[in-house]
């Protein structure tokens, strides 16, 4: 009888046997099945609309081109090495002159483009003389002038220039980045279904944290999945690969860099944990650098829902790499011998969850210390902004100097930083009062006051109110976006000390004595990419004001209609109590009608006719 047992478990036992000496061949069986499923459902989606499918086909063919340069590093590398190595040879006794040529030849094609593109606009020349007092003001607080490495310099700044050229300037860049900025704001809008069932549409509608905090829960849980699946990691190395190869920076420092593109400043060092014991200064530097330079991908989506432009957010962030390992190697060159020179095979560390739903549970987990995080930084910075303010007003009132505050320092003190980075003079106050925030409180408040400028000139009000400037142009808005794209402000210091002092707590010291080089750096990296996105902006074509006047519903103020009553009011000529025009509206009979409609919005001298 007690055999019966044994005799029905056999087939089992069997069939795990089985699955065991034939796991690879197995497993090269399922990747083909899935493989050709995916095939065929790539070539249906394709057929039916490639239009439709486009994005489909990109991330197709960057999965393809890796994995099979992955193949033929593998199986074909060595072979094509060993035929290349006369070459390569020859290529060495020519780099001498060579590189001089080629170097010759960049920068006159540089120069050339700069005269061309800033004689349409020399307004341009102020981002680019700004970006270049930021570079060599770094380089004159360096550690080591002598031991900087210039190919990691040019090589970060230069992917970072080419990286806001095709953001910024053509047609695929701009269309690629604001189709992934929206799929992003697609993807946060579904956050509003766990949101309203907790919560309630009414709180969610209404109240500011349970309408953004639960995006940065929803966010984390995104992303633990996608470390569990590898997704991020393999991401990761491929970023932090092309880095290592053109600037010659070291794996550890290069990978924790190029993952502070999608993590926070204490995340990303923990995908190089076992390595940050050996290394050296300069590359512990570089890590703090790369913390500070850029945002995480949970607070990322909170800043996109205030209404900041997920486009210019995500390319922020994706520049700020390269600036940000450009400008550590700056300010803080390698003098030590790096144990991970020339080493590529580092081992990236995976979370310990053992499947799917315990990666989204333990990824939703632990945003809650995050989400707390933020909501008792907001409650106290705001409640201590306000407490200055209250402070800086009786202490100005006892010298008759009214309505001294916090912001108006900070727009005094660093309005000559804001106007090098290309905001115009009459902007540069607003952006300076953004930038202080940022530095002195936290980019969370920052963000929150820029969106609160941008909903206001969408909304149509005026730009002045007395001697009030209630909103800023486009072009400040793009700069200040960059400008405060980062987590350098005061308060990261302690984040930062606590987040790696915690792994490798041997090398306190050296943190503690590097941390405050890094925040400036930080901020310096910020500031360098709005200096960027300022040289490289595009203003967006103007409306036709004739056909919006004719076409568009006037009954509630724009921005369109604002810009278009401006322009009506600045060609109207009231004489004798009769109002005329110039310029394009003076042939056209409906001018009275429009500017009536006009003074119905808008106060302006044409309107006491």
């Amino acid at each position: 009888v007690c055999l019966l047992p044994r005799r029905a478990l056999q087939p089992a036992a069997k069939a795990k046997h089985f699955c065991k000496a034939h796991a690879k061949m197995l497993r090269r069986i399922m990747l083909g099945l899935l493989g050709v499923g995916y095939l065929c459902y790539f070539i249906a989606a394709c057929w039916l609309n490639f239009q439709r499918a486009l994005p489909l086909v990109i991330m197709t063919a960057v999965v393809a081109f890796f994995n099979c340069w992955s193949l033929f590093r593998k199986f074909c590398g060595a072979k094509v090495l060993l035929l290349l190595r006369p070459v390569w040879k020859c290529c060495q006794k020519c780099w001498p002159w060579l590189r001089w040529l080629l170097w010759a030849a960049l920068l006159g094609g540089l120069i050339t483009w700069l005269v061309l593109d800033t004689s349409r606009n020399p307004q341009q020349l102020i981002s680019l003389a700004g970006f270049c007092f930021l570079v060599l003001f770094l380089f004159a607080c360096s550690k080591h002038h002598g031991a900087v490495s210039w190919r990691a310099v040019f090589w970060g700044l230069g992917l970072e220039f080419l990286l806001g050229i095709f953001v910024l300037r053509t047609a695929p860049g701009t269309q690629a980045f604001q189709w992934l900025g929206d799929q992003i704001q697609y993807f946060l809008g579904y956050t509003t279904a766990g949101s309203s069932f907790v919560f309630g549409n009414s709180l969610i509608e209404e109240v500011f944290a349970f309408q953004t905090l639960p995006i940065v829960v929803f966010f984390s849980c995104v992303m633990s999945i996608l470390y569990y699946l590898g997704v991020m990691q393999w991401i990761i190395v491929k970023i932090s690969w092309l880095l290592q190869v053109s600037m010659g920076t070291t794996s550890t420092e290069t990978l924790s860099v190029a993952g502070n593109i999608f993590v926070g400043q204490t995340e990303a060092p923990l995908l190089v944990r076992p390595y940050l014991a050996d290394m050296t200064r300069s590359e512990l530097h570089a890590v703090m650098v790369g913390g500070f330079s850029t945002i995480a991908g949970s607070v990322m989506g909170a800043y996109i829902s205030f209404g900041i432009d997920a486009a210019s957010l995500i390319a922020a962030s994706v520049m700020a790499a390269p600036c940000a390992l450009a400008m550590a190697k700056l300010i803080y060159p390698e003098v030590e011998e790096s144990k991970f020179k020339g080493k590529e095979n580092i081992q990236l560390s995976s979370g310990e969850e053992q499947n799917v739903l315990e990666a989204a549970s333990s990824g939703a987990a632990a945003s809650v210390g995050l989400v707390a995080n933020i909501a008792a930084n907001l409650i106290a910075f705001l409640a201590v902004l306000e407490f200055i303010n209250a402070a800086l007003r009786w202490l100005g009132g006892m010298v008759d100097v009214e309505g001294l505050s916090f912001q108006v320092i900070c727009s005094y003190v660093l309005m000559p930083v804001a106007f090098l980075m290309g905001a115009d003079w009459a902007d540069s106050p607003l952006v300076a009062e953004l930038l202080g925030i940022k530095i002195f409180l936290n980019e969370f408040v920052a963000y929150q006051q820029l969106a609160e400028y941008k909903k206001k000139r969408l909304a149509g009000l005026p730009e002045w109110d007395g001697d009030h400037k209630q909103w800023i142009s486009e072009r400040a808005e793009s700069i200040a976006t960059f400008a405060l794209c980062g987590f350098a402000n005061l308060s990261s210091i302690g984040i930062m000390l606590g987040g790696l002092a915690s792994m490798v707590p041997q090398r306190k010291s050296v943190i503690a004595s590097l941390v405050l080089r890094a925040l400036l750096t930080g901020i310096c990296v910020s500031m360098l990419n709005a200096c960027l996105a300022g040289l490289l902006h595009v203003p967006t074509e103007g409306v036709n004001c004739v056909t919006f006047f004719s076409t568009a519903n006037l009954s509630s103020p724009s921005y369109p209609l604002y810009t278009c009553c401006k322009d009506l009011f600045a060609s109207s000529v009231l004489e004798n109590g009769t109002v005329s025009f110039t310029g394009p509206w003076a042939a056209l009979a409906q001018g009275v009608l429009y500017l009536t409609q006009c003074c119905g919005h808008y106060n302006h001298t044409s309107c006491m006719g």
